[in-house]
């Protein structure tokens, strides 16, 4: 495939459509693919490295990543819906001053980055929102995933069952997400939000929420694993280090790979415009962009590259933790 066939490829835009319209489920599921298979198998590919420790590393991955995808699945859909009303028609959602201070003299309020950064504020804002929960949810899962994959004993394995109940909204689905683009707009137009819009929207932002929720995530997980009556307590440590090395030494290489990558970002954008410069959708394709950067980045150092590093010195991080005591 030439370079010209990828900057037109309509899998690419059909992505970057797809982290723009909803860049936390976009998020989540570039993390479900990785915490499902690159991340476990780098952890099993660990040497000199306790293998029970791996397997309930191993276990905390998939747990996480189910996990993550059907809150956000569930829950982000409806957000990014109501945030899809307001860029329909924003003047039934927002005040007039509002879209002018946010249009900041672009062409329409969609192509204005403010309003971008005020969108994707709510999209990948409701991470934090959601943090508590997922945490509190993967912590608990871990159990029942060492015994369904990891155990040889399959009469006492637990069973996860998921419920097959078909969900249906139909009109009250549609009506709901008015109601909550109405309480967005309301949001939107507070000066707060105007004001972070004017101050952060030309920044790395997309990175610097995902991270932060990265941050509250962990320190979530890290009290919910301490507390954990289920998980058995030698093996408490070495997942807390886990967590701990992995989102530190994840967003330390996050940053240090994002600004080796911007001269090359740019290069890729300025030839994605020529080749789609007439194409009605470019400037959503150009907002994924901004959105996948940074969710690849992360998500390759903190699924393939830092697993085994993490795991490595999580154990012996607890092994010296046992020689302490």
């Amino acid at each position: 495939m030439s370079f010209k066939g990828v900057y037109n490829s309509a899998f690419l835009k059909k992505g970057l459509e797809f982290a723009s319209k909803n860049s936390y489920l976009f998020s989540t599921t570039v993390s479900l693919a990785l915490s499902m298979a690159a991340r476990p198998a780098a952890i099993m590919a660990t040497p000199k490295t306790d293998r029970e420790n791996k397997k309930h590393a191993c276990a905390k991955s998939l747990a996480s990543g189910i996990i993550g995808y059907v809150i956000t699945l569930f829950a982000s859909t409806p957000v990014a819906r109501a945030i899809g009303h307001i860029d329909e028609n924003p003047q039934n959602y927002l005040r007039q001053k509002t879209i002018k201070n946010l249009k900041n003299g672009a062409k329409s309020l969609e192509k204005s980055p403010r309003y971008q950064f005020a969108a994707q504020l709510f999209k990948l804002g409701l991470g934090m929102a959601l943090v508590i929960p997922k945490s509190a949810l993967t912590c608990a899962l871990i159990p029942p995933i060492m015994g369904k994959i990891f155990r040889k004993d399959k009469e006492n394995k637990p069973q996860i069952r998921i419920s097959r109940t078909p969900l249906t909204f139909k009109g009250a689905y549609n009506a709901a997400t008015k109601n909550l683009a109405k309480g967005i707009g309301k949001m939107i137009d507070t000066p707060v939000v105007q004001k972070m819009s004017e101050k952060f929207s030309e920044t790395n932002f997309a990175q610097h929420i995902i991270s932060l929720t990265d941050v509250i995530a962990t320190a979530a997980f890290v009290q919910q694993t301490a507390k954990s009556k289920k998980i058995e307590e030698n093996r408490k440590k070495p997942l807390i280090y886990n967590s701990i090395i992995s989102t530190g030494l994840c967003l330390a290489g996050g940053y240090a790979l994002n600004g080796a990558l911007n001269k090359p970002t740019e290069k890729f954008i300025k030839k994605f415009k020529e080749a789609n410069k007439n194409d009605p959708k470019l400037e959503k394709y150009l907002e994924g962009i901004k959105i996948a950067k940074p969710v690849l980045i992360l998500g390759g150092i903190y699924y393939i590259v830092i697993p085994v590093i993490s795991t490595f010195f999580a154990d012996r991080a607890a092994e010296r933790g046992k020689q302490t005591f």
